[in-house]
């Protein structure tokens, strides 16, 4: 039962996901594109869509302090640069790129504009190249992940290699590698930690399941888990030495402060980013292989949550859809494109910030917390872990015992009703969404769970029995849920939990004595 609405959420949060990712892509796509330009757009402020008070790149002059000299403007300008200025918006030539040429937003959600077609276009690339990758299934990604998993580790050091060659770089590594302690009294900073867990490894999408299914059953898992976290940590380690170590370049450059130059979401990539690679000896170079780098982390995340949500439905379905999955990815394709046009208006960054604040407010800690409560007490973490060394041959250590029941649904919990208490309503760079969306953005956050409840309800209707009967069966595991092969089998079935509820709990967190 628990398993079940569980999977139902996966595909919904995994649908939703995939859907508007999608525009992240296409903004770099878009990047990548003007990158092979004989002068990158973001460089200069000779283009059509530069204001009046575009400066190339940022100086050391604060304008919240000295707006007289900044731009060398009248009183006028400075005041309407300074009102630009409070509301997040800094008028370099890369921003002004980003703002009206790439996004040509409008004034709010209400108002949605028109199609801008080099978006369309960049969304059509975007969701194509990520449906090619999964068009055989499993092998078809199997082969795509030797480049956009190694190919992003060659990238990175790559750059990094040539920030640390650049003055100031030293500046921004040493900043990094210097923790503030006192940071860690804020609850908010444990909060986008466990955040940045869920996008970097991946544990709610769905996409580690489905991949995880294709298998062996015979392999040491525990080894696999322990490489993927290293390297999951690797990674995200050498992300912040490159992050760091370019904006401690454009700091420098710039006469500026690490806290005056970082910028966090979309501005750090598409905005600080672009600065630093005009200011670079070769600028085109960097830029393709930056961007590229981009577009390979991108299509890496999308296509595992596509392949979890597809291989879903297929499953929901086996008899009338197992065998046709080329047709379910063709009817998703054409509802992404068709329906991802709606991110291409001018009002649709605005539409990506409301969904993506709201998508990842609840869910993605409540459907942890589902997790952890079925694999650890309704499953039973004893038959978790004897399932576990049935295929490593390795026993479950008692403190993962502990954290599958105890520590891990605790925290995801705790976080659940952090976030329910103090949710606010989002703001993007200044501006506020009308109240009456607050209603349709609470949908958004809960539709994923929805299916826990109303699938629940509906087995408990369907199973016969008194209600503690019922509650039995459904959380008993199904009679063809078994290893394929025989003697496994009957290793798995001959294991039964015994004695009331104390030795149960003891035996989850301990292991059973034989």
């Amino acid at each position: 039962m628990n398993t079940f609405s569980i999977g139902y959420a996966m595909i919904i949060l995994g649908t939703i996901v995939t859907w508007y990712y999608g525009l992240i892509v296409a903004w770099v796509l878009l990047y990548l594109g003007y990158s092979f330009y004989p002068t990158h757009p973001w460089s200069t402020c000779d283009n059509e869509w530069n204001t009046d008070q575009c400066v190339v790149l940022r100086t050391g002059h604060n304008p919240l302090t000295n707006t007289s000299s900044l731009y060398n403007l009248s009183i006028t300008d400075s005041n309407t640069s300074l009102t630009t200025l409070q509301k997040g918006f800094y008028p370099t030539a890369a921003t002004e790129f980003w703002r009206y040429k790439i996004l040509n937003e409008s004034s709010g959600i209400e108002e949605w504009g028109s199609i801008q077609w080099h978006l369309a276009l960049a969304l059509f690339f975007s969701f194509t190249s990520t449906f090619l990758c999964i068009i055989k299934g499993v092998k078809s990604v199997g082969k795509v992940v030797y480049v956009t998993v190694v190919g992003p580790f060659i990238l990175l050091i790559v750059v990094l290699i040539r920030s640390l060659c650049l003055d100031g770089s030293f500046d921004g590594v040493t900043m990094y590698l210097k923790p503030d302690f006192s940071r860690l009294a804020h609850f908010q900073v444990w909060l986008e930690a466990a955040l940045q867990v869920f996008y970097s490894l991946g544990p709610i999408w769905g996409g580690v399941v489905t991949m995880a299914s294709y298998q062996k059953f015979k392999g040491d898992l525990i080894r696999s888990t322990m490489i993927i976290v290293a390297v999951d940590t690797f990674s995200n380690f050498l992300c912040g030495l490159v992050v760091f170590s370019i904006i401690g370049v454009l700091a420098h450059e710039a006469g500026l402060s690490i806290e005056e130059v970082a910028e966090s979401g979309p501005g750090l990539v598409f905005l600080v980013y672009p600065e630093v690679l005009a200011r670079m000896p070769l600028p085109q170079v960097w830029a393709v292989i930056f961007f590229f780098l981009l577009f390979t982390i991108g299509l890496d995340s999308q296509f595992g949550v596509l392949e979890a949500t597809i291989s879903g439905f297929a499953d929901l379905y086996p008899r009338a859809l197992g065998r046709k999955k080329t047709y379910i990815m063709a009817v998703f394709y054409v509802l992404f494109l068709v329906t991802g046009l709606i991110f291409a208006t001018q009002g649709g960054v605005y539409l990506f910030q409301f969904i993506d604040w709201y998508l990842s407010a609840f869910c993605i800690f409540f459907l942890s917390f589902l997790e952890c409560l079925v694999a650890g007490w309704l499953y039973g973490a004893e038959r978790f872990s004897r399932d576990i060394e049935l295929m490593t041959g390795r026993s479950v250590p008692a403190l993962t015992r502990i954290s599958w029941c105890i520590l891990t649904p605790a925290v995801m919990l705790m976080a659940f009703v952090v976030v329910a208490v103090k949710f606010e309503p989002p703001i993007y760079k200044g501006y506020k969404y009308p109240d009456y969306l607050g209603v349709v953005g609470i949908f958004i956050a809960i539709l994923s769970m929805l299916p826990v409840p109303i699938v629940a309800i509906k087995r408990l209707l369907q199973t016969s029995g008194t209600f503690s009967e019922r509650m039995v069966t459904l959380l008993t595991p199904r009679k063809h849920w078994l290893p394929h092969d025989n003697q496994e089998r009957l290793s798995y079935q001959q294991y039964r939990y015994r004695g009331g509820l104390r030795r149960r709990i003891r035996t989850n967190l301990c292991g059973a004595s034989e």
